[in-house]
């Protein structure tokens, strides 16, 4: 667990720099991946079906419960390359129960992002995908896939080009390669700390991409500080996205979430706030993750 902030330097205020402290990271599996110079999937998917020219929305078996319903979602680790990465991008996708089964269905996709030192694992190891199984059979949640991708290049953009590869290259190859629904308002993005820190410089730079945004315990990177101001005004307020802000209240970095929320206040931009006790810690962040998924998943809810 963390015991400490997992995200990168900040601003105070948008000012002075101040440093976090070092993080001992836990150990995570290594993926031995051969590069290629084109986008390509490692390995091979087992199934690549056609997207239906006519995608509906899936939801639970209605009549007699399938035993896939049961058996809950599946998981499977993978990387496409980008020439704009030295190493593979690699990512989990989480396919909800009956996926194989219902050929026809198609799914809206939250990506979650994941801390400072971390892996594209922290969130599995916190069990989203377990509570999202959950969630999905008890039908308080409806189904859909979840990506985990993973950031090992811990410098901050525009240098790091994580963000970019994650908008440009990956987001398209999941629409190609899973059954997902096109839009933007069947497409979230999230992330606990630094993982926070990107969901907010991605959402706010390709809001027609992302028609979400999740930022749990998020210090905001010093380098987007003095942007964020902008890049607000520059969203029409017809297609601003929804926006989920928390951290604990005993959280030392929870000066740049305020004034990120204070922002959001004074444009009267709509946005859902929430202090909670609890520090900056996955024992925070596990504390709600039925909350997280609820909210993700609020607009895709069939009527």
């Amino acid at each position: 667990m963390l015991s400490a902030s997992a995200c990168t330097s900040s601003l105070d205020r948008w000012g002075e720099v101040t440093p976090y402290p070092t993080l001992t990271p836990i150990p995570s599996p290594t993926l031995r991946i051969s590069a290629s110079p084109t986008l390509a999937p490692t390995p091979t998917p087992t199934t690549s079906p056609t997207p239906d020219p006519s995608p509906t929305a899936s939801s639970p078996p209605s009549s007699t419960p399938l035993a896939c319903w049961s058996e809950g979602g599946k998981l499977e680790k993978r990387a496409i390359n980008s020439p704009q990465l030295e190493d593979p991008l690699e990512y989990q996708v989480f396919t909800p129960p009956c996926y194989e089964h219902f050929a026809d269905k198609h799914y809206p996709v939250l990506y979650l992002l994941h801390g400072l030192y971390y892996s594209d694992n922290q969130w599995l190891r916190m069990g989203a995908h377990t509570t999202a199984n959950t969630l999905m059979a008890e039908g308080e949640i409806p189904p859909f896939i979840i990506i985990f991708p993973r950031d090992h290049i811990w410098t901050l953009p525009p240098e790091n080009k994580f963000g970019e590869v994650l908008v440009r290259d990956l987001v398209p190859w999941i629409d190609s390669h899973y059954r997902t629904i096109p839009g933007n308002e069947y497409r979230a993005i999230g992330g606990l700390s630094r993982g926070g820190n990107w969901a907010i410089h991605i959402v706010l730079q390709y809001w027609d991409i992302f028609g979400a945004l999740g930022a749990h315990s998020a210090p905001i990177f010093y380098s987007d500080g003095l942007r964020l101001s902008d890049w607000l005004d520059e969203i029409p307020s017809e297609e601003m996205p929804r926006i989920f802000l928390d951290i604990g209240q005993d959280d030392k970095d929870n000066n740049y979430i305020l004034s990120f929320e204070e922002m959001l206040r004074e444009r009267g931009i709509p946005h859902e706030w929430h202090l909670n006790s609890g520090s900056h810690n996955e024992e925070y962040w596990i504390s709600h993750l039925d909350q997280y998924l609820l909210w993700y998943s609020e607009a895709w809810r069939e009527e």
